[in-house]
């Protein structure tokens, strides 16, 4: 079964910030392979016209996400945001066995902390229950909190949606696709 999360609003910027929400572990490359053990569990894209989160309520349905996932992607606008795209590119990549374009990168650097750049550009918090840490998130989703996990998620795209406002973005990092 998937939860589906929808919520109207109007936001000032053309395409699609994506946010996902995982389980798993990262292996030690340098290239996509560091994500193939990462499984996405929470799918979520902020628009022009809203705010849409697909959660998978159980290992049995995180297949049904993908399928989710494969079929939203050709549906939205581009560009495609995303706060790290090296992790959104690389889980994607390895999850749907084709890689998907992210256009646009909206942290500064490679590592920057989403959290500092929220306070350094004085972003609220959107109720987020795990203050910008996604492992919290990941823990809480192993655990049957979904409506905690799809808070975060939904905060993390509202957050990600001001960055972008506020200060733009860049081009994304190269990331060597291998499988």
């Amino acid at each position: 079964m998937v939860k589906i999360y929808s919520e109207k609003l109007v936001s000032n910027f053309k395409g699609n910030i994506i946010d996902i929400e995982t389980i798993g572990n990262f292996l030690s490359y340098e290239d996509s392979r560091k994500y193939k053990n990462i499984i996405p569990v929470i799918f979520g894209f902020i628009n022009n016209k809203g705010i849409k989160i697909f959660c998978a309520k159980n290992r049995v349905s995180i297949p049904k996400i993908k399928k989710n996932i494969i079929k939203l992607l050709p549906s939205l606008e581009k560009p495609f945001y995303a706060f790290n795209t090296d992790f959104e590119r690389g889980v994607l990549f390895h999850t749907l066995k084709r890689e998907i374009n992210f256009d646009k990168e909206l942290n500064l650097e490679k590592f920057e902390a989403k959290r500092n750049a929220v306070h350094f550009l004085k972003i609220p918090h959107y109720k987020d229950p795990f203050d910008d840490n996604g492992l919290l998130c990941s823990q809480a989703w192993l655990k049957g909190e979904f409506e905690s996990a799809i808070l975060h998620n939904r905060s993390c795209l509202l957050k990600e949606r001001d960055i972008l406002l506020k200060r733009g973005f860049r081009e994304p990092d190269k990331l060597e696709f291998v499988k």
